[in-house]
């Protein structure tokens, strides 16, 4: 079952790249008493997420922080990967999170079948806002497009 507004984050560990190596989150942590807004691509350094998805939330991130506590990109990828990212794309102000084994993918009911060119699980577009880790807003993309989750759409929503 797909997450919907009113439902909580579900509690899971994840990773970030941290100074010494990936450390260890909770979504707990993350969402607990905040208003956070989360986007999930099904790829790092993939070319839509690369070109466009991130890059907005780079470009509109004090926008967004105006509005909200934090702003977290998730990913199934690993930490070093998400962290390398967010490094090439100057993301100092999002949250790379790193979803490797697709445990809050599978949780939320995100899941994008990837197999096909070679990327196993990975997690639909998307991007929601969370205050004290229940889903406010939802925003899941059809499959090929990039609209309704975009930074500036969020923008319009927070």
């Amino acid at each position: 079952m797909t997450i919907a507004v009113g439902d909580k984050i579900p509690s899971v560990e994840l990773k970030v790249m941290g100074n010494e190596g990936p450390e260890a989150v909770t979504t707990d942590e993350l969402f607990g008493g905040k208003k956070v807004v989360m986007f999930a691509v099904p790829g790092a350094f993939t070319p839509g997420c690369s070109m466009t998805h991130l890059p907005g939330y780079v470009v509109n991130a004090d926008a967004i922080l105006d509005k909200a506590d934090s702003i977290i990109c998730l990913s199934v990828n690993d930490a070093f990967v998400m962290g390398a990212w967010g490094e090439a794309q100057n993301a100092e102000k999002i949250t790379m999170l790193a979803d490797g084994n697709a445990e809050l993918t599978t949780a939320m009911g995100t899941e994008l079948d990837g197999s096909g060119f070679g990327l196993g699980t990975r997690c639909k577009r998307l991007a929601l806002v969370a205050e004290d880790g229940v889903v406010t807003h939802l925003a899941i993309e059809p499959p090929g497009e990039m609209g309704i989750s975009t930074a500036e759409a969020i923008l319009e929503v927070i």
